[in-house]
């Protein structure tokens, strides 16, 4: 079985993630592509994509949050992420065990006693009425009926979990700043999720084996099972076996991918890329050694915005007054310091509306 080595696989990621050439692709197939873009922080898409589009405009993903051609939800690891509405729909019903149990991962003691399909019917009776709420809001509306767990515990299990929410714009548009306004996903989209297939065949589990592969592969299924928080999908595995190809990364793991996906030469050269915080390219594997050094990986948890040289996480960025600082994790060619610069330059551009073009590159450790 042939042996992928990490550049092999960097290589591989970035054309997968957009990273390796800026696409011509419309934001909504781009966020579509993606299997969706992970966003409790609301502005961080935005960087996400400018990242990955060529001529991104930022106007156009806000026009898609506000024309309901993209969510922004709990989904894929509990995480919020902005998905496309197709994809919620076809999706949201097979994470819901999952959502459920890693809510009660963080509040089994306070729940403990609550009949969860009682609350999701009291919770869905008080959404009814089509006003939107904040996660306490709802919670308040139920806390005479359950007053143990808290408001806490009760609305982060009823909006992550229970009853399937968006996020109602202003939240997650571009220069906005709002709070949480929750909706059912229903009542927004104007239909209903898809319910679980019947027979056990688990055909939105091969839907997403196929998905993460095209934007995440080669991957093992435990980098399957790190991206979606599912506990690895074997069923929808095994069920596409005969269509996969197999490899091996140079720790044994078995990889799976697509056969005719892109997996470039690893001489392959790889521009600078500037990563939003939490952004899928890292935290989409259990092994995120083919981009990012096991030393830094706590970064990727973080929230740290990151800088890929040579197609690997080489520093981090913050943005202020209209100056992006750059701060090495190892020191930089001149080559190197030359091709930061100059895409922290555009990218101060993008955020500024062309106003600065001011970047700092502060000293390399010692």
């Amino acid at each position: 079985m042939t042996v992928l080595d990490a550049r092999a696989l960097n290589r591989a990621t970035l054309a997968r993630q957009l990273l390796l050439d800026r696409a011509d692709t419309p934001a909504l197939d781009a966020v579509a592509h993606l299997c969706g873009l992970q966003a409790q922080e609301p502005q961080e898409p935005f960087v996400g994509l400018w990242s990955r589009l060529h001529a991104f405009d930022p106007a156009v993903l806000s026009d898609l949050l506000i024309g309901r051609s993209v969510v922004r939800t709990h989904l894929m690891r509990r995480t919020v992420h902005l998905v496309s509405a197709d994809d919620v729909l076809a999706w949201r019903a097979r994470h819901n065990a999952m959502l459920r149990q890693r809510v009660l991962g963080t509040y089994r003691r306070e729940l403990a006693g609550v009949d969860l399909d009682e609350l999701a019917a009291a919770g869905r009776a008080v959404m009814a009425d089509g006003e939107p709420r904040s996660m306490t809001e709802l919670a308040r509306a139920l806390a005479d009926r359950w007053p143990a767990p808290g408001p806490r515990a009760l609305g982060e299990m009823l909006i992550a979990a229970l009853v399937p929410m968006v996020q109602l714009p202003p939240r997650g548009l571009w220069r906005t700043r709002a709070g949480v306004r929750n909706v059912p996903l229903s009542s927004w989209l104007g239909r209903e999720i898809d319910p679980p297939d019947p027979d056990g065949s688990d055909p939105v589990g091969q839907v997403l084996v196929r998905r993460y592969l095209a934007a995440f592969g080669p991957a093992a299924t435990a980098d399957l099972r790190a991206w979606c928080g599912l506990a690895g999908l074997p069923a929808a595995v095994a069920a596409l076996r005969e269509e996969l190809i197999t490899f091996r990364d140079e720790r044994g793991r078995e990889l799976l991918d697509l056969p005719n996906a892109p997996r470039p030469d690893p001489d392959t050269p790889a521009p600078v890329r500037f990563l939003p915080a939490f952004d899928n390219a890292i935290l989409g594997y259990d092994d995120r050694s083919r981009i990012i050094d096991d030393a830094h990986r706590g970064l990727s948890v973080a929230g740290a915005r990151v800088v890929l040289v040579d197609g690997r996480v080489a520093a981090t960025w913050t943005v202020a007054d209209g100056t992006v600082t750059v701060t090495p994790l190892r020191r930089f060619s001149r080559a190197d310091r030359t091709a930061v610069a100059e895409e922290g330059q555009a990218l101060a551009s993008f955020l500024s509306d062309n106003d600065s073009r001011r970047v700092q590159i502060a000293a390399a450790p010692g």
